[in-house]
């Protein structure tokens, strides 16, 4: 009997203790201020900006190389003439020759690291050499060549860097830079270089009737017509009095 009282009196017991502690709960947080209740002011708590993206630079455009080897490139081979003013041209054989469009391109600065093939040809007496190079990229003019005549004539032997003796000129129907000889060359020498889109030539000889036919077979701009010079106005004719 004392055991069954005992077993009874147990949920009885766990109610009030359950009781009891409600309310030490109830009392603890009435104890609590009111300030500290309050929830911080939204302004000090730390926001988070969205940090902008860079605009990526776009990348620049790699400048082009310099080319050490020649690929045969017969079509501008063959537009070499194989005579000029009577006498015969040699074309040489791309694999007979060590030049490559980046030794001369050198000459002829940016323009010059845009030269993706060499053509060389030459006439034994009277003493001439032409070199052919095919440009990559934009269309090139022979007003395009004026910054870098000096280092083209250079190249060819002519002494010193000065371009004052370079003018502009007609020859064969073309309009070409030309340069007369100076004291390191031949008596006699011209040299000429010019454009035609994706094309630039230069030629050195000492006969200037060969260098011309040579200038006049290849491609080349039409050189301005001149212009006519003004005609003066007539004079009216005395008249004659009765």
């Amino acid at each position: 009997m004392t055991i069954s009282r005992l077993a009874s009196l147990r949920p009885a017991g766990a109610a009030s203790l359950v009781l009891i502690a409600s309310f030490s709960l109830a009392a603890c947080s009435s104890t609590e201020t009111p300030e500290s209740l309050t929830a911080e002011p939204s302004s000090s708590v730390p926001t988070v900006s969205d940090t902008p993206v860079p605009t990526p630079s776009p990348s620049p455009t790699p400048a082009p190389t310099p080319r050490f080897t020649n690929e045969p490139d017969e079509e501008l081979a063959a537009l070499i003439p194989t005579h000029a003013a009577g006498v015969e041209v040699v074309v040489a054989p791309f694999d007979e020759f060590a030049l490559t469009p980046g030794d001369i391109g050198l000459a002829y600065g940016e323009i010059g690291d845009r030269f993706e093939s060499l053509a060389l040809a030459y006439v034994t007496q009277p003493r001439t050499t032409l070199y052919a190079m095919r440009v990559d990229g934009e269309p090139v003019t022979t007003d395009d060549l004026e910054p870098h005549l000096a280092t083209a004539g250079r190249y060819v032997g002519i002494a010193g860097l000065d371009p004052d003796p370079w003018e502009q000129a007609e020859a064969g129907g073309h309009l070409v830079w030309v340069r007369p000889e100076d004291n390191a060359t031949a008596a006699g020498t011209m040299i000429y270089t010019w454009a035609s889109d994706d094309l630039v030539f230069l030629l050195i000889g000492v006969d200037d009737a060969v260098n011309r036919a040579i200038v006049e077979a290849l491609p080349g701009e039409p050189a301005p017509s001149p212009t006519p010079a003004p005609t003066g106005s007539a004079q009216p004719s005395a008249s004659v009095e009765g």
